[in-house]
């Protein structure tokens, strides 16, 4: 990887800058036409993109630090929150926090928790092992300890009676996703809210993937703030709400636990300091964006955005069938689907190298408590199913060729042992190279790399992941 380059002593023309970034960018993943089934969400609709990112502009440079001075930003959140709310079990009057994602709302949602209970010990929460990781980053952020309760390894849906014996007097929040992220299959969120507030506790719904995908669905059982018992619920609007990046809601059952959520200090001789989020200063251009898409889209808009995108995993799901060695995960009731292999000799990491090779990005996700590794598809209505369903059998005849990722001999062992924190960013590139995953920084090969994390603890996964991202910064790798 080059070196950065040091900031100029006169100014660059703006236009040979946007060029230059033009050019940096032809080496991303594209975020339209479907070939990503993961991280983007497209309508298909240029003009609704095009018109929320002139929102974004609009709104670029107002600074939600200070409502008061901006008094735009409380018009607009108090909008997008009322939107969200009349579809998820509340109405005009439920209070909400427009965030930057699913991350800072569920953060907000355990603090909330964690400062409305406060207990002797370390605060607790209860998850399901499928529940976003964002859990474990807020117990941490948080000071606060996390159980991750194993789900049935038919359905991969939280296993409730699991669930209420991992409660303990230090428990301060339970939580159910609608759908989990992985499989896209429901918790049953009715029977969860019920024992969490039979023990006194909590529960929020994390329904940051499909929050705005599911109320437009038929057919989906109970799991927002309707449920007797749902304290928070989160929902995304980057997401299946199409809005651009930045733009989340947590929505939260009363006025008083929202308070709970939020900051202020007067420990300083300086401005007066009170916030809503996590952050301080941030652009209000994420929330203009969303503010536009909700209202140029409409609810029947989004009606026929999720009718496109559940026909479209359908269609995958029925395609999927249809190729020996394969099997969907679960029952999802979003458009998000979980590919396995039944076949020791087909290698899904494999399989996932081979479909960019033809232009299409799979999502690798590791085995976990006897979850086993998969391909996760996020399937929104301009996702071409037929091409994609080609490239799939096209990749699985190669993998079928090419074999297993190679995995050295002991060389997982030898990764469980070593003391990373010995190595330099440049000592372990060369330890990646040696392993047969070098270039994976410039979207090289992934398989032998997942393979080898997916025989190690998690523990150990994380200390790799971690000194994979200071190499990868350090252009290392």
């Amino acid at each position: 990887m080059p070196e950065p380059e040091p900031l100029p002593e006169t100014g660059r023309p703006a236009d040979a800058l946007l060029a230059d970034l033009a050019a940096l960018r032809a080496g991303d993943l594209p975020v339209r036409g479907g070939k990503v089934a993961a991280y983007v969400y497209d309508t298909g609709q240029a003009v609704i993109h095009d018109a929320a990112a002139r929102a974004y502009l609009e709104m670029l440079e107002v600074n939600c630090l200070d409502p008061t001075a901006f008094p735009s930003i409380v018009t607009l959140e108090r909008e997008v929150v009322a939107a969200v709310a009349g579809r998820l079990g509340g109405g005009p009057d439920t209070p909400g926090i427009f965030t930057s994602g699913g991350t800072e709302s569920i953060m907000l949602a355990v603090k909330a928790a964690r400062d409305a209970a406060p207990v002797a010990g370390r605060p607790r929460i209860v998850v399901p092992a499928t529940a976003h990781p964002a859990f474990h980053k807020a117990a941490h952020y948080l000071g606060m300890d996390i159980a991750a309760v194993p789900v049935d390894g038919v359905t991969f849906r939280a296993d409730p009676a699991a669930m209420a014996a991992a409660i303990t007097p230090d428990t301060v929040l339970v939580v159910a996703s609608a759908p989990s992220y992985p499989q896209g299959v429901m918790d049953p969120v009715v029977e969860i809210a019920r024992l969490a507030s039979d023990a006194g506790v909590r529960c929020h719904v994390d329904a940051c993937v499909g929050g705005w995908v599911l109320p437009w669905l038929a057919d989906v059982p109970p799991f927002d703030l309707s449920v007797p018992g749902v304290t928070s619920i989160s929902c995304d609007l980057h997401k299946y709400g199409y809005a651009p990046k930045g733009a989340s809601v947590v929505l939260f059952a009363d006025a008083a636990l929202r308070r709970r959520a939020y900051f202020a200090s007067a420990e300083w001789p300086g401005y007066t300091v009170i916030n809503a989020t996590v952050q301080s200063s941030k652009s209000a251009g994420p929330l203009g964006a969303a503010w536009l898409t909700l209202r140029a889209l409409g609810a029947d808009g989004y009606r026929r955005l999720a009718a496109d995108a559940m026909a479209a995993a359908e269609r995958l799901i029925s395609g999927v069938a249809a190729i020996p060695g394969l099997r969907v995960l679960g029952t999802p009731v979003a458009p998000l689907v979980a590919v396995a292999s039944d076949d020791p000799a087909l290698d899904v990491f494999v399989v996932a190298d081979e479909a960019r090779r033809l232009g299409w990005f799979f999502q690798p996700q590791l085995s976990y408590q006897g979850i086993p590794p998969n391909l996760h598809f996020t399937l929104t209505g301009v996702t071409d199913v037929d091409a994609m369903l080609a490239a799939f059998r096209a990749a699985v005849s190669a993998a079928r060729a090419a074999g297993p990722a190679p995995v050295p001999d002991g060389l997982a062992d030898v990764l469980a042992s070593l003391d990373l924190d010995a190595l330099d960013d440049a000592g372990f590139a060369e330890l990646l190279a040696a392993a047969g995953a070098g270039g994976v920084g410039s979207g090289g090969g992934m398989a032998t790399v997942n393979a080898v994390l997916n025989a190690l603890p998690a523990a150990t996964r994380e200390a790799l992941l971690i000194r994979f991202l200071s190499a990868l910064y350090a252009g290392a790798v």
